[in-house]
């Protein structure tokens, strides 16, 4: 394995750190005064449509698609180290180059299931940045973590589905330019084989029967960046048979499909908190005196930034590994791999995250650092595309069959 870096992916890193700091960083505050002054706190502030418009100048723009006929036809490998840059300013900077989740993961969907008239309908706009969309699969009846769980009904009529249920931490529900749904539910629910039971379906936000509830909240914050979390509720919404995604039966597969490439590209930007956590850390401890010392002397603090810098440089060569594996065996065979590092990445960068914001004290806590938003965000990921335990269950189970 050779995890250097090849001559396009370090020219679009040298691009992308250059864009970050003469525009994301200084956009970071001027976006939080704007969006005080915004009618709805669901909009983006009027500076995230400028980032916007100047990565797509540079050509900072899909980078996280592997089909060059969509995206930046980047590998996993080549994409790791510029998820991870983006993932220092991740309220700001995977929206500003058209790669922030769930829209990334609804556009693999829909370039690798989607029909012709899907993608033109739904999958351009996404690519252009036209529309936002959101994931429907998570409820709150059930333990969604656990996919076969899920009880949203999707029956047949004629050259109609209709669909009723409740989900809810729908992420991106609540922005105003989220026009589509891709909702997971069971066409076959007394179908011999669970993992046959689910389908996707594509349901228009403005469909009669559909009902953005509310919006959910994560440690007190909304995230309005990324259009929140909402509770979204389905009450006999009909849509042509022609929005389903794929084949009927096919839900289950489409979602380990999406999920897959979602959680590396989570763990990457997470090494990118990190790295922003250390940042932070190291800027305080040499500014800060306590007890006749700079922070920067005291042993404790030291040592914390010590096992920082050493945990971050694991996670990173578990997350390239992975990365390679995937382009090299596929997503399946490095299985094990992607669950590893969803074990890992989250927990210890909360761990990283916690110190910091030991470190900045009050400060740490309070909305002048995005220490806390950050930890916020991170630590939802223990949870978000699969809790901590069940990939824990998984992976002990594949090491223990080698033994049976």
């Amino acid at each position: 394995m050779d995890f250097a870096f090849d001559a396009r992916t370090e020219e679009l890193r040298a691009r992308l750190l250059a864009f970050m700091d003469e525009h994301v960083y200084p956009a970071e505050e001027v976006a939080h005064e704007q969006r005080q002054r915004l009618s709805s706190p669901w909009e983006n502030p009027p500076v995230v449509e400028e980032l916007k418009a100047e990565a797509r100048r540079q050509g900072l723009w899909n980078l996280f698609l592997p089909d060059a006929e969509y995206g930046a036809g980047l590998t996993n490998l080549q994409y790791a180290p510029l998820a991870e840059i983006t993932g220092r300013s991740p309220q700001l900077a995977p929206t500003a180059t058209n790669c922030a989740a769930p829209d990334t993961g609804n556009m693999e969907v829909l370039a690798q299931f989607g029909d012709e008239r899907q993608k033109k309908q739904w999958l351009e706009p996404l690519l252009a940045g036209e529309i936002r969309s959101a994931f429907a699969m998570t409820e709150p009846e059930v333990a969604s973590s656990d996919a076969t769980n899920i009880t949203t009904h999707i029956r047949r009529e004629g050259d109609e589905y209709v669909i009723s249920g409740r989900k809810w931490y729908i992420s991106g529900a609540m922005h105003p330019d989220c026009t589509i749904f891709i909702v997971m539910g069971k066409t076959d629910p007394d179908g011999p084989d669970i993992r046959r039971q689910q389908s996707m379906v594509l349901v228009p936000r403005d469909t009669p029967g559909v009902t953005v509830k509310r919006a959910m909240q994560v440690f007190g914050y909304e995230d309005h960046y990324h259009g929140g979390h909402a509770e979204v509720v389905f009450d006999e919404a009909r849509v042509p048979v022609s929005n389903l995604i794929g084949e009927e039966g096919g839900g289950f597969a489409i979602a380990q499909a999406r999920l897959g490439p979602g959680r590396i590209h989570h763990c990457m930007r997470l090494i990118g908190m990190a790295e922003r956590a250390i940042e932070l850390m190291c800027r305080r401890a040499v500014s800060r005196e306590a007890f006749g010392k700079t922070l920067a002397q005291q042993g404790v603090v030291q040592n914390w930034i010590a096992d920082a810098r050493v945990a971050v440089e694991q996670l990173r060569l578990l997350v390239l590994k992975t990365a390679w594996m995937m382009d090299t065996v596929g997503n399946r065979g490095a299985h094990t791999e992607i669950q590893a590092i969803k074990i890992a990445t989250p927990r210890t960068v909360v761990g990283i995250l916690d110190r910091a914001i030991q470190l900045h004290g009050a400060g740490g806590v309070s909305q002048d650092f995005p220490l806390a938003e950050l930890y916020a965000g991170a630590r939802t990921l223990m949870l978000a595309d699969g809790p901590d335990e069940v990939h824990q269950r998984s992976l002990a189970r594949r090491e223990i069959k080698k033994y049976l």
